[in-house]
């Protein structure tokens, strides 16, 4: 190491590096602020240490905020991966006590996991760990990635196909479909061939409203088409509008189980072979290590 960057190295600390980090996130210098407990003063002076170090304006002012230079994007990671490490090691090995625990965790999951597994999971918890609080909010893949990455998830649970190595991934199970629809609907009065299937007026379950998924490629390969004549970003309103109409829904074979009977439905297999998905539960590698996230991961995957 230069001397030159020894000299650098003096100038940083855990909590510049912090400001660097969040200023990345919000791209606003008071947002900072209020989350770290400082003062715009004391963000504006950290900015111009951080700019003198790297030799980088980093951030350039613009109406909706500050904008983060090239050489910003690119040293993000490094910078991240640094403070995660002195992280982890000022957390170090501790005990995990849940009667006695006092936490709050974030997790991000569809309504499909908040129905099937937090009933179970919440009643459990409330006689182990009646100090832990459980604060969910509903995120699309991206953003629970993003969440998990920046630090402000703890847990994201739901499909996560091919995410990469900067986190672990548990497999709680492998999710099938069923075809269902209100009690006494004619799709139930016989066998159901695909082209009855395909013919039938379909809700979709999207969260960006898409018109179109999975069971349209599977479809598309038995040379069918379906009519989707509803499009709807929740599974629960999804079964409420199916009790009260004439669509048929091709939904998590779980969630149809756990709810037919509230809701009044009937359920059969599907007539053509769609591809199941795996339900994980994805933790960033920081906390890898973490007695309570562990012990979270093992209650939820029971």
């Amino acid at each position: 190491m230069t001397d030159c960057n020894t000299t650098k190295i003096r100038r940083l600390d855990l909590t510049v590096l912090l400001i660097f980090l969040a200023l990345m996130r919000t791209r606003k210098a008071s947002d900072v602020a209020g989350e770290l407990g400082l003062t715009n003063s004391s963000i504006s002076h950290t900015l111009r240490r951080l700019r003198e170090v790297f030799e980088d304006e980093l951030f350039l002012r613009r109406p909706q905020g500050l904008e983060p230079t090239a050489f910003a994007v690119q040293i993000e990671p490094s910078i991240r991966e640094a403070v995660d490490a002195i992280q982890s090691a000022l957390s170090g090995p501790s005990l995990f006590e849940p009667a006695s625990a006092e936490i709050t965790l974030r997790l991000s999951a569809s309504d499909r996991e908040i129905a099937t597994l937090l009933p179970k999971f919440m009643a459990n918890l409330r006689q182990e760990a009646p100090g832990i609080r459980i604060s969910v909010r509903s995120l699309t893949r991206a953003d629970s990635l993003r969440g998990l990455a920046d630090g402000t998830l703890d847990l994201a649970l739901g499909y996560f196909a091919n995410a990469s190595d900067e986190y672990d991934a548990r497999i709680i199970r492998k999710e099938g479909y069923l075809v269902a629809a209100r009690q006494g609907h004619a799709i139930f009065d016989g066998p159901l061939t695909p082209e009855t299937y395909a013919a039938a007026a379909h809700i979709l379950v999207s969260s960006d409203g898409s018109m179109s998924g999975i069971v349209d490629a599977t479809l598309e390969r038995e040379a069918l088409k379906r009519r989707v004549c509803l499009s709807i970003p929740s599974f629960l309103p999804a079964l409420s509008v199916l009790a009260k109409s004439d669509f048929i829904g091709t939904l998590p074979a779980n969630l149809v189980r756990h709810h037919a009977g509230y809701f009044g439905l009937q359920f059969c297999e599907p007539p053509i072979d769609i591809r199941p998905f795996d339900v994980s539960i994805l933790n960033h590698k920081r906390n890898s290590k973490s007695a309570v996230h562990s012990w979270v991961i093992d209650r939820l995957a029971t």
